[in-house]
């Protein structure tokens, strides 16, 4: 009995639930309209289609970086005065392959090490706004303006936490910003305190070739994944949800469909990726540029892989400051972004 519940236990961990549940939708829409299932399906695959240029760009410029070393390069970022290395950290979070998981064991490494806190909060912020695949994701479903502006948002976000963060440790405050018993640096300390040479004609090496295919794939079934649930998402709210519900909740100008958007991003997003088209969506139904920029913004510092990583790693008061300047920044940009868009 033992062996059967750890065999079931396993075979269960293998299951991509994620799939299983849309498939399973997917299923019940084609049973109860199998004209709109059949819609569906056809805009699930003409969208792939469009946006896949991007999305194997993506897919090969994050491949590169973890095949070559280059994502090591993060850690010059941490060099120098604390006002410079602010500036530096936000820069190189919106630029770095790392996603809101894939970047905790670096944070934990870099405060462990004894790196102030203000730099890491600039880096932390801007880290899961913007990466290369974001980028050229977000210009293929949203248009290169809103990307561009994406990549100056994500800066400023961690140039408004980090300097942020820099004046009230100044005052006293976060004296210690890691929870008991988190210190020992986790898996990334290593690579922060001796990053490895780059070698950017890495496919010399069989081991780095293995490395840039392996990522490649992963990122392929991911970025993939998400992507049709995004699209098949987008086909059930263009069909189901009427332009007037969401012009009337996040619609119009001004600050406040901004703020509105602000406070739903916050607790409703859940990846990155699957955002971009939903978003795009909502703003042919008449959601305002700046409300989508803002719910964006919002939504990616506090997706819910992001958000447990953050309360496992950081005390309580790190993290309600982190969420505080999250919320100040996307409101602010995604404001400025309605005035100028």
């Amino acid at each position: 009995m033992a062996d059967m519940a750890l065999t079931t236990r396993r075979l269960a961990g293998r299951i991509d639930w994620t799939l299983v549940v849309v498939l399973a939708a997917f299923a019940v829409l084609a049973i109860i309209n199998a004209g709109q299932a059949r819609d569906s399906a056809i805009f699930v695959g003409e969208a792939l289609l469009g946006v896949a240029p991007f999305l194997f760009a993506s897919i090969a410029i994050a491949a590169y970086a973890k095949a070559s070393g280059a994502d090591g390069l993060i850690a010059r970022a941490f060099e120098g005065r604390e006002v410079t290395m602010i500036g530096a950290a936000a820069l190189m979070g919106a630029l770095s392959p790392f996603c809101s998981c894939g970047v905790i064991p670096l944070i934990a490494a870099l405060l462990s090490m004894g790196v102030p806190l203000a730099p890491v909060m600039a880096f932390w912020l801007a880290s899961p706004l913007m990466d290369p695949s974001m980028f050229f994701l977000t210009a293929g479903t949203l248009g290169m303006d809103f990307a561009l502006f994406k990549v100056f948002a994500a800066i400023a976000v961690g140039l408004i936490g980090g300097f942020g963060t820099f004046a009230v440790v100044r005052a006293g405050g976060f004296e210690n910003p890691l929870r008991e018993g988190v210190g020992n640096g986790g898996c990334g300390a290593s690579s922060v305190r001796a990053p490895k040479q780059v070698v950017w004609k890495f496919w010399d090496e069989p081991a780095r070739r293995e490395r840039f295919a392996k990522n490649a794939w992963e990122n392929t079934l991911f970025l993939g994944k998400w992507l049709a649930v995004a699209f098949f998402l987008e086909s059930l709210m263009l069909a189901y949800i009427p332009a007037e519900t969401v012009t009337s909740v996040i619609g119009g100008e001004g600050w406040l469909p901004v703020l509105g958007a602000t406070l739903v991003g916050v607790p409703a997003y859940l990846n990155g990726y699957a955002a971009l088209p939903l978003v795009g969506g909502l703003i042919e139904q008449g959601m305002a540029p700046g409300a989508g920029m803002a719910f964006l913004l919002a939504g990616g510092v506090s997706s819910i892989p992001a958000m447990i990583a953050v309360w496992a790693l950081a005390r309580p008061h790190v993290f309600a400051v982190y969420l505080g300047f999250a919320f100040i920044g996307a409101f602010s940009m995604g404001a400025l972004y309605g005035v100028i868009a």
